[in-house]
């Protein structure tokens, strides 16, 4: 029997290759015989650099940066050999043709500027900034590479991008001329002026992301996932429109269209996608079908006899392409049985859910949300137990 372990994250309490391990010590135990191929999954969120890296066993490299709040932290940046990228994978990322040894960097946003480095008291997108994600950026193109692939799921941040592009070369000034480092939210309305340009040794980037919503409104970054990052309600509409002000004068310094705003995907971590849309060197492409195709999932799935997957919550809009909702197509078309564990269970599609997909929850009703995140490990080594017992 060979089984494919394929976790997605359970959201703040167990990453995705921490999933997988538990599934596959515990498959491991009980049957030993089996093959496992453990694959963690990622749409552009955590763990997106070390997983792509170590996929195409490139160069990881450690970068001292500073999180979301200016602490420092280190984060991973991974560089790979541009032909050992699969043929899939480059046509999404559409770059020039590259030659022998020529070399693109993967970077995560999320290590440098995610929600996951904060408690939850310290989370406010008005404090907040990419100036950390900026740092992995100038770091990766210090290294030569020909392009920068950049995963922007899990931020913690709504700045625009705006602190990653001072890092990058851009400087926001008040009346009097003075520079504003970290351009943060709370600081936008002294904001008058934008100086500098964008370090013309900056390669270009390609942001892997499966986000389709515009920079600004009632689709945008901070009417729609401000709430999740410690936006207060009452202060939405606030952000929303100093959002549209400082998008007005990038727009206007960059030399780009105001319709910019309205890109699907522009909103993409708290708009770090726009900005740097706005530099001209960017390019979005979908998150989950780039990792799918570096990591050649599809394969492993026909290759597989049963698959294992899930996610903290999985329910009708984790069937919409990315994730363990992706990977159940794709081994639905391959005729391959697939069991889904999820920290919670959502409500089903309109008519039910596909044939053979019946998602289990790891989680008992009722049970506090602080006690089922403290206890998700046991819970789903527990629940793998269960879904092998009837399996030879």
């Amino acid at each position: 029997m060979r089984l494919l372990v394929a976790f997605d994250k359970f959201r703040d309490s167990l990453s995705a290759p921490e999933a997988c391990a538990i599934a596959t010590r515990e498959i491991s135990r009980l049957r030993p015989h089996w093959e496992i191929d453990e694959a963690p999954l990622t749409d552009g969120g955590e763990g997106f650099a070390e997983l792509l890296t170590r996929q195409l066993h490139g160069e990881r490299i450690v970068v001292p940066t500073t999180g979301p709040r200016q602490a420092p932290v280190e984060a991973v940046i991974g560089l790979v050999d541009w032909r050992q990228v699969p043929g899939e994978a480059r046509d999404l990322l559409d770059l020039p043709a590259l030659g022998p040894g020529e070399r693109i960097a993967v970077v995560e946003m999320a290590a440098a500027s995610g929600l996951g480095l904060l408690r939850p008291e310290e989370r406010d997108p008005w404090q907040t900034t990419t100036v950390g994600t900026g740092t992995l950026l100038r770091a990766a193109a210090a290294k030569g590479v020909k392009a920068i692939v950049l995963g922007v799921g899990g931020s913690a941040t709504n700045d625009l991008g705006l602190g990653a592009l001072s890092v990058l070369g851009l400087e926001f000034r008040d009346t009097a001329g003075h520079g504003l480092a970290p351009p943060v939210p709370a600081v936008w309305p002294q904001i008058t002026a934008i100086a500098g340009r964008i370090d013309p040794a900056l390669p270009p980037l390609r942001i892997a992301c499966d986000v389709t919503n515009p920079l600004l409104g009632a689709g945008g970054a901070a009417t729609v996932f401000g709430p999740q990052k410690g936006l207060a309600a009452a202060d939405v509409a606030r952000l929303d429109s100093e959002a549209e002000r400082l998008a007005r004068m990038l727009c206007r310094h960059c030399g780009q269209p105001l319709a910019l705003t309205g890109t699907a995907g522009a909103g993409a971590a708290g708009g770090l996608a726009f900005g740097l849309l706005a530099t001209g060197r960017a390019q979005l492409v979908p998150g989950f079908p780039l990792f799918r195709a570096w990591c050649e999932i599809d394969r492993r799935v026909t290759a597989a006899d049963l698959v294992l997957t899930g996610e903290g919550c999985f329910d009708a809009t984790s069937l919409l392409g990315k994730g363990p909702g992706a990977l159940l197509a794709a081994a639905h078309t391959a005729g391959r049985r697939t069991i889904i564990l999820a920290g919670k269970v959502g409500a089903a599609p309109e008519g039910g859910w596909p044939t053979g997909a019946r998602p289990q929850s790891i989680t008992p009703d009722g049970l506090p949300l602080t006690q089922a995140l403290r206890e998700a490990p046991a819970r789903l080594a527990a629940a793998v137990r269960t879904a092998l017992s009837g399996i030879d």
